[in-house]
């Protein structure tokens, strides 16, 4: 139960799991905890929390025992020494005093930072005792999302933003010319016409100096009103409004259409060179963040490019035209018009760069609000199953929360920005009106001059105003150019080759060369060599990690290889236009993944131009019909997104028909008949004994009955080939295969057993 009152000793953000075990055990022992670590590991490498914690002058260790909170404590001194080490994933911590070892704490290396951050407070609190000066010690803060302390300087955590993040650059807007490019005589003309509907909208200012000075000012001292001087004074005024409306409308038109058809193509572009980078990409991003940068990005520079660089051009001609007919009017008075420039310049140079980085830290942590509804609503049947519902929505109120957090941080420097800015224009203002009146009353301008020269500059400080303006919405756009960007300069890993090879047919043959490949620095295949034949049905065996799925991999490249090298019919894969090698290869997983649309499109996914004729045979051939014709519309039925309409049986051998529609060469099949039922397992086999007839087949099985029928067994460990023979080959050695086969005979009796009684 959450406690009626805290006491100022616990600090905010202190873990809620240990306030109420905190405040048992504390009992006035010790002080306000500055930073703590929520170890995970007991001594025995068992998963069992306990927290770790340091305050003004004890380290204290809070254990709870049997439910009670038991506290142990370490008075802080120069001869203590807390020491941290790394080993196969689990972290250290060691308290000693000379030789002398007190305790040790260990953790997974998820705590690494906190633990760190543990250590340095440790330390810097011994440092400030030994010189004997008061401790002025920060409160850590933690992050909302994973926990982990903030640095007090930093403005996002480092454990969640692990990737290195390049500040944006305004530049980054000028690599949009290439979408632009195409599109260059629309922008020349969108141009044009903003310098002349510019220019039509200067022309009524400029004639209010003949109707102040000779029209207006002649009839208060007595003088009659020229009235076809006033008609044609008013005629200019409502044309110039006209033509000025005209010209607006026209190059608004255009450049719209322009920067809707450059955001299309820099959806496209991007969407496209997404789809041929290689899977390694894919596994350290979110698919809400990829999303997000398609998506919204793109509609921000659309945007920018629409309305904002629009307007931002007309400021610029604006001012540039103003300044020149202020300065044939009166020099000395266009230069008083001056006087807020270089405090806007400096102002503009002060926050741009913290704008620029700003609103790129906020795009990181939009696509983590994103990235919660990517993750929840394809999975929203796993969270209702497991009744967490209130968890996912807690996920999404701290993301949402660290959003505001960071949007609110920015907001405070834009909103004394803004302010700043139009206080300046409006000193500006005054400037000119007391400059101009001190210049009517020496006689060097009439009113007329004045009251042309007030709606001018009127219209300069308006666009200079907007132009300061448009940082905001320039760095929004630049840091989500270099978002997209990021994207598009990303190469994949899976190369095309230079002076690609065709191979006219393919028979099927697969040779392993001392095949080595690393994900990072850890190793997974090693020295690996294997020849396949055509035709041959190989079994690749092993325990959970041994490399069995990431050799799959490498053979249907997705990855490439570290070392050595993967050859089909004695031509290096890499040779091979990735596209070309792939129509050759057929793949049914373990998990189908269906596509929205109907049950035909689906099987039809790998040859889109197929006949219905063909659709059909091949759903026969993987005993799917049947079932296909008892759904309401057939092999038109949707399905709902990733097959949520259909069984896991009835996915699978849709997934075999989509096979075996493509007629591949080369088959792989990972664990394609583990997550079904007997029943189910044995229409699925039928299924797949049309599939590999006459087909080059690598097929992986956990239950290793269901390999019964290769002509070879390949059993891997760590990355390596440990033995190769057929099935009664191998049971007669009594090896590595031998021991998986008796391990899962024991676990099959056991569960008969359990099932008897």
């Amino acid at each position: 139960m959450p406690l009626p009152i805290e006491p100022a000793g616990l600090p905010e953000g202190f873990p809620a799991a240990w306030r109420a075990p905190a405040l048992q055990a504390w009992a006035g022992a010790v002080t306000e905890p500055r930073a703590w670590l929520e170890l995970d590991l007991d001594d025995t490498l068992r998963f069992r929390p306990s927290l770790l914690a340091v305050d003004g002058q004890q380290l204290w260790w809070l254990d709870t025992q049997g439910g009670q909170a038991v506290l142990q404590r370490w008075a802080l001194n120069a001869d203590l020494r807390l020491l941290q080490s790394d080993h196969n994933g689990v972290g250290t911590l060691e308290l000693v005093r000379g030789a002398e070892r007190l305790a040790v704490w260990r953790y997974t290396l998820g705590r690494h930072l906190s633990a760190t951050r543990l250590v340095e407070q440790f330390e810097a609190q011994q440092a400030e005792q030994a010189e004997g000066k008061p401790l002025q010690l920060a409160r850590l803060e933690l992050c909302p999302r994973c926990q982990s302390p903030l640095d007090p300087e930093a403005d996002e955590c480092e454990v969640c933003a692990q990737v290195v993040h390049t500040p944006p650059s305004t530049w980054t807007l000028l690599r949009l010319w290439r979408f632009a490019h195409p599109y260059r005589w629309q922008l020349l003309a969108g141009f044009l016409l903003t310098l002349a509907s510019t220019a039509a909208t200067l022309v009524p200012p400029y004639l209010t100096i003949p109707l102040m000075d000779d029209v207006l000012i002649p009839y208060q001292s007595g003088q009659d009103i020229d009235t076809g001087l006033v008609a044609w004074l008013l005629g200019g005024l409502f044309g110039s409004a006209l033509l000025a409306w005209s010209l607006g409308w026209a190059k608004t038109y255009i450049l719209a259409l322009v920067s809707e058809r450059i955001g299309a193509d820099l959806r496209t572009s991007t969407y496209e060179h997404l789809l041929n980078l290689s899977l390694e990409y894919f596994g350290g991003r979110r698919t809400g963040d990829l999303m997000a940068r398609i998506g919204s990005e793109t509609d921000r520079i659309n945007v920018f490019l629409s309305l904002h660089l629009l307007d931002f051009a007309t400021d610029v001609i604006m001012i540039l035209m103003t300044a020149a007919i202020l300065f044939s009017i009166n020099p000395s008075l266009a230069l008083a018009t001056l006087v807020p420039l270089p405090f806007i310049a400096w102002l503009i140079h002060v926050v741009r760069d913290r704008l620029r980085t700003g609103f790129e830290k906020i795009d990181r942590v939009w696509s983590e609000v994103t990235s919660v509804l990517a993750d929840t609503i394809p999975g929203i049947r796993v969270v209702k199953a497991f009744a967490q519902e209130t968890r996912e929505a807690q996920r999404f109120r701290d993301a949402n929360r660290h959003n505001l957090e960071v949007n609110d941080r920015l907001n405070r420097l834009w909103s004394l920005f803004s302010p700043t800015v139009s206080l300046l224009t409006e000193i500006g203002l005054l400037v000119v009106w007391g400059f101009g009146i001190w210049l009517v009353a020496e006689g060097d301008i009439t009113v007329g001059v004045l009251s042309a020269f007030l709606a001018y500059i009127g219209r300069f400080y308006i666009r200079l105003d907007s132009m300061s303006r448009i940082v905001s919405v320039t760095q929004k756009a630049a840091s989500g150019a270099k978002r997209i960007f990021d994207i598009l300069d990303h190469v994949s890993s899976v190369p095309e080759p230079v002076n690609p090879r065709t191979l006219e047919r393919v028979a099927g043959q697969l040779e392993m060369r001392d095949v080595g490949f690393r994900y990072g620095n850890r190793a997974v295949i090693r020295g690996l060599n294997l020849t396949v034949r055509p035709g041959e049905m190989v079994g690749l065996v092993g325990h959970s990690g041994s490399g069995k799925s990431t050799l799959v991999n490498l053979i249907c490249r997705f990855y490439d290889v570290a070392d050595g090298a993967i050859l089909v019919d004695g031509v290096d894969l890499r040779a091979l236009r990735v596209a070309d090698y792939r129509r050759h290869i057929g793949l049914v997983l373990q998990e189908p993944f269906l596509f929205f649309g109907t049950i035909a499109e689906n099987i039809a996914y790998g040859r889109p131009d197929a006949s219905r004729e063909d659709i059909v045979a091949a759903a026969r051939a993987a005993h799917a019909h049947d079932f296909i014709l008892r759904l309401p519309q057939g092999y038109d039925s949707l399905v709902g997104e990733r097959g949520q309409g259909l069984s896991g049986g009835e996915r699978q051998r849709i997934s075999i028909a989509r096979a075996l529609l493509i007629d591949p060469r080369i088959l792989i099949l990972d664990e394609a008949t583990s997550s079904v039922d007997t029943e189910t397992e044995k229409e699925i086999q039928k299924a797949l004994d049309n599939l590999v007839r006459g087909r080059t087949t690598i097929a992986i099985a956990h239950r290793l009955s269901t390999l019964r029928k290769a002509d070879r067994l390949v059993v891997m460990d760590k990355g390596r080939k440990v033995e190769e023979g057929s099935h009664e080959e191998l049971m007669a050695h009594e090896g590595a295969y031998w021991r998986l086969y008796q391990a899962q005979q024991r676990q099959a009796e056991a569960d008969r057993e359990r099932i008897g009684d």
